[in-house]
């Protein structure tokens, strides 16, 4: 080839590689903001998302959208403005909570600098109190416990949200809340596709995933989810392989004993009678897989603890009763009588 080509090729990398580099902050009249790049800045969002709010918690139908109009002020860069789509997401929520969570459509004709943000899912707090939303920061920081022990977890992007009624039927008010990384990105980004349309056993999955995922959900107090059921949980699947064994990634945690929320019960067939009651809710292990399981969660200890001590949006007394509650778990695993208890004696059978 000859040189001068040579220098016109080089020339082409090197602008299409600052091109990529430049997606963490956005500058006026500049491009896109990138989702890949949005999840990847722990540094909280500021936003404020108007729309009408008694609509979306009224609508009927599930999954319709109705307009909005959201302003992100991202750290270091200039806020956007956009016209984008809503709607109010989870059955249970929606006869709860004074607010449901929300799903937001960046894509649409009005929404050019935000739309490759596409759909996202934003937990919001169950009501407007601080109580409240010291919930929604329990249950953020437990997906940021999960993410510590594998990469194959969903992301997330702390906001702080002020939201305002396009009719002025709500009072305005401010609150953290948080984003969660779309599906197929997280699959993408491990190699995976999503699986959806058939069912699966618990015992169908992959073993060693199952029981990293069984024995998390033990530790947080956990019983509200389903395999066969696709109850707060993804499946994905080798993307080269259409017939490889799933694995599973959990989600949706505010029923957790961590969390404790007053509108968290467990289910009436469950033996316990709150959700902070411990119930290993996956089928017996080997104490050879529970104790390399145990490792990896022993490993993590003083993360997690540090996690939770540090993080001063959450009141500090809520923070002590959280590592104490997650204390008691470590107990339960580093004794050995116990954790056969709890894994394999008093496992699911069917």
């Amino acid at each position: 080839m000859p040189k001068l080509q040579w220098v016109f090729l080089l020339g082409c990398i090197i602008c299409c590689s600052s091109a990529d580099a430049q997606t963490t902050s956005v500058k006026p009249g500049s491009g896109k903001l990138r989702r890949l790049a949005f999840f990847s800045n722990e540094r909280p969002v500021e936003i404020t998302l108007e729309t009408d709010y008694k609509k979306m918690q009224g609508a009927k139908v599930k999954g319709v959208f109705q307009p909005a109009v959201v302003t992100i002020q991202l750290p270091d860069s200039a806020a956007i403005t956009e016209n984008i789509e809503v709607f109010a997401r989870g059955e249970f929520r929606r006869q709860t909570c004074a607010m449901p969570g929300i799903m937001m459509n960046f894509k649409t004709p009005n929404s050019p600098r935000l739309s490759s943000l596409k759909k996202l899912k934003l937990v919001c707090g169950c009501g407007s109190s601080g109580y409240e939303q010291q919930l929604l920061l329990s249950e953020y920081l437990i997906y940021r416990m999960y993410n510590m022990l594998t990469d194959l977890s969903f992301k997330t992007k702390l906001a702080k949200v002020k939201y305002k009624d396009s009719r002025n039927k709500m009072k305005e008010y401010t609150q953290y809340a948080f984003f969660i990384e779309d599906v197929d990105d997280l699959a993408a980004r491990n190699n995976f596709k999503e699986e959806s349309k058939r069912t699966y056993l618990t015992e169908q999955t992959d073993r060693q995933t199952m029981t990293l995922v069984g024995m998390f959900q033990f530790m947080i107090g956990n019983t509200d989810w389903s395999i066969p059921n696709y109850h707060n949980i993804k499946l994905l699947r080798p993307a080269k392989d259409s017939f490889g064994v799933p694995l599973v990634v959990p989600y949706d945690f505010d029923f957790a004993g961590l969390v404790n929320a007053p509108y968290a019960l467990p289910h009436v067939d469950l033996p316990i009678e709150k959700v902070t009651d411990r119930l290993y809710r996956g089928f017996p292990r080997s104490m050879e897989e529970l104790e390399k399981t145990v490792a990896l969660f022993n490993d993590k200890r003083q993360a997690f603890t540090d996690l939770i001590r540090n993080f001063d949006l959450i009141d500090r007394g809520d923070r002590e009763t959280m590592i104490k509650y997650l204390n008691e778990f470590y107990e339960i695993i580093n004794n050995k009588r116990r954790l056969q208890d709890a894994f394999i004696n008093n496992a699911r059978k069917q």
